[in-house]
């Protein structure tokens, strides 16, 4: 299901693609760089099919494309037709020290539905509809897993807050 608003994948490609020929960059190379320059061993480092993959997928994961956008310094919010540019400062994905990784808080995430779904007395099939989404999707984020991309933003879109306002630092 692809929607009008949705976060593009293709976008994003397109820029990592471009930012890597600026820089001389193999996408092996580039990779590197978005995983930090594999300074941990540990936790989940992108690879370069992975990131090439994204030019021909409709959705990705979700803190994967967070490493991403950090590389390019880039927010989530940029990649959507409606961006407003004059939100940049608000939309701004925090700083991540050094051997830390940026990943979706799904939690919270899932709180923040859960509260505006019952504030307009929805159900989770009404709330899911309304977001495009699967229901079961959106109940799955209160265990703590990952989400992916465009969802995510669709979620975000529904709430009226930027993907910043629910992600969290952790160890990479």
């Amino acid at each position: 299901m692809v929607h009008a608003a949705d976060f593009s994948l293709r976008s994003l490609y397109e820029a990592l693609d471009e930012q890597r020929k600026m820089r001389g960059l193999s996408w092996a190379e580039a990779t590197r760089q978005m995983n930090g320059n594999g300074k941990s061993s540990k936790g989940h480092a992108l690879s370069a099919s992975t990131v090439k993959a994204i030019r021909i997928r409709t959705v990705a994961e979700g803190d994967g494309v967070l490493q991403m956008l950090r590389w390019l310094n880039r927010t989530p919010e940029s990649f959507l037709p409606n961006y407003d540019s004059a939100n940049a400062d608000r939309t701004h994905l925090p700083d991540v020290p050094a051997g830390c990784v940026l990943r979706f808080d799904t939690k919270t995430l899932y709180g923040a539905i859960d509260a505006l779904r019952q504030e307009r007395k929805l159900t989770w099939n009404e709330a899911a509809r309304q977001i495009g989404v699967a229901a079961g999707s959106l109940q799955h984020l209160s265990k703590g897993g990952r989400t992916s991309f465009p969802q995510v933003m669709r979620i975000l879109q529904w709430l009226g807050r930027t993907a910043a306002e629910f992600t969290r630092i952790a160890e990479h």
